[in-house]
């Protein structure tokens, strides 16, 4: 059996903002029309977030916007979306977060066998000193990538 994944859509300034320690595949419960709506591509998640209540995980801050070709069935674009994992998973996740002060973050949107999954970081907020180091080293690495094809072109 083959595994067919198609990006969707990530959040580049997660990655920016927070150290990401571990990434989990997670299911997402939709409703009718949301799926198509995904499919289409219509999601905006600037400020989306996991959290933990009662021992299910809830994305808030996901907006999945109506349908265009729905009728009268639509769903409400800003309501919070329940992921699918595992019991031991979500205590596990519960731990690091209420113990250590970890955040939970979606990174990334995909389908996989035609069904919608997210990537969910486990994350750690960086210092501002943090984010200038990120800058420098991917500056300093962009520099000895163009220096290095200027020898072997020039």
């Amino acid at each position: 059996m083959s595994t067919e994944t198609k990006h969707i859509a990530s959040k580049k300034k997660a990655r920016f903002d927070y150290a990401v320690e571990e990434s989990l595949e997670c299911g997402v419960a939709l409703q009718g029309t949301e799926v198509k709506s995904v499919k289409a591509g219509t999601i905006s998640f600037p400020d989306a977030f996991a959290e933990i209540v009662r021992g299910e995980v809830w994305v808030k801050g996901w907006r999945i916007s109506a349908y265009a070709f729905s009728s009268a069935f639509t769903h409400d674009p800003d309501r919070p979306k329940k992921l699918l994992l595992h019991k031991a998973e979500i205590k596990r996740l519960s731990r690091k977060v209420d113990e250590k002060g970890f955040t939970l973050i979606p990174l990334d949107f995909y389908l996989k066998n035609g069904r919608v999954k997210l990537s969910l970081g486990l994350c750690k907020g960086k210092k501002q000193f943090d984010k200038r180091a990120a800058i420098k080293e991917r500056d300093v690495t962009r520099d000895m990538q163009r220096e290095f094809r200027k020898g072997l072109h020039g």
